[in-house]
């Protein structure tokens, strides 16, 4: 699909305050809906389908497309680039022009599967809103900066963990799937990518996300800090603090960094059980 072309038919150019780079590798589209285990009985959410590069694999592999965007020019062309190049699938397909960050509903069948082309600039909060919206996701498959991907899929003690790993992990189990590069977009990013395969698990129990979610912004707003001090204000006063960490099996000297997302959920806990 030659989509400079699209774009110059459409009257469209790419902008950067919709971080619009769009992809145009017939090989990386293969891979990601290889790499996303979609089938007919799936139906996929798609964020900013762009110009239909992506939208076109998915509908390939049978699946059920809506296709989220933002954009209500390159929203009103998909159905005519899906109908010209690929008719037997237009069915298939459901555009819903909105922000993915402003969502309210979609339209049933809820989506099953999140397969997304993430803008850089808001992918974090996309994710972590679709996957609180849907309940129904039962997996995901996110392309995203190569920065972003690390910190999605770390592991607790490694550099890269942090507030936005810890909150995917309250979702789902989260993991690299694979590098990028960014010759497969137009226009080219300064900037590779990766790919963050995300399988939907329980959450944990005993205290509200809400709860949970304020713990751990507070614990990684100073994250050199031991837990007993960066919880201070949250708690009231660092040995309030400390009482809680006891009560939660948490050793208060600890770091944020150091605990995964059961932890922070006791923590929780203990606050509200005190």
């Amino acid at each position: 699909m030659e989509i400079r072309a699209l774009a110059a038919q459409l009257g469209v150019r790419p902008t950067k305050s919709l971080g619009q780079n769009f992809l145009h590798d017939a090989n990386t589209v293969r891979r990601i809906v290889r790499t996303s285990a979609i089938s007919a009985d799936d139906v996929v959410l798609e964020v900013g389908p762009g110009l239909g590069s992506l939208t076109l694999g998915l509908l390939d592999a049978g699946a059920r497309v809506v296709a989220v965007e933002v954009d209500p020019v390159l929203a009103a062309a998909l159905p005519g680039t899906v109908a010209a190049r690929a008719p037997d699938a237009a069915g298939r397909l459901t555009v819903v022009v909105a922000d993915a960050l402003r969502l309210v509903q979609l339209p049933d069948p809820q989506p099953t599967a999140l397969v997304a082309n993430l803008p850089y600039n808001v992918a974090v909060p996309v994710v972590l809103e679709l996957l609180e919206l849907l309940p129904t996701l039962r997996t995901g498959l996110v392309m995203v900066q190569a920065e972003v991907a690390e910190r999605l899929a770390a592991s607790p003690g490694s550099k890269a963990y942090g507030v936005p790993s810890v909150k995917v992990a309250w979702y789902a189990a989260a993991a690299r799937a694979g590098a990028v590069p960014r010759s497969v977009f137009w226009p080219v990013p300064n900037v590779d990518s990766g790919l963050v395969r995300m399988v939907r698990r329980p959450s944990p129990t005993g205290a509200a996300r809400r709860d949970v979610f304020e713990v751990v912004d507070h614990a990684f707003a100073q994250r050199r800090k031991m837990l007993r001090s960066a919880l201070a204000s949250w708690a009231g006063s660092a040995a309030a603090a400390e009482a809680v960490l006891r009560r939660a099996g948490v050793d208060p000297t600890a770091r944020g960094e150091t605990l995964d997302v059961t932890a922070f959920t006791r923590i929780a806990a203990a606050r509200l059980t005190a």
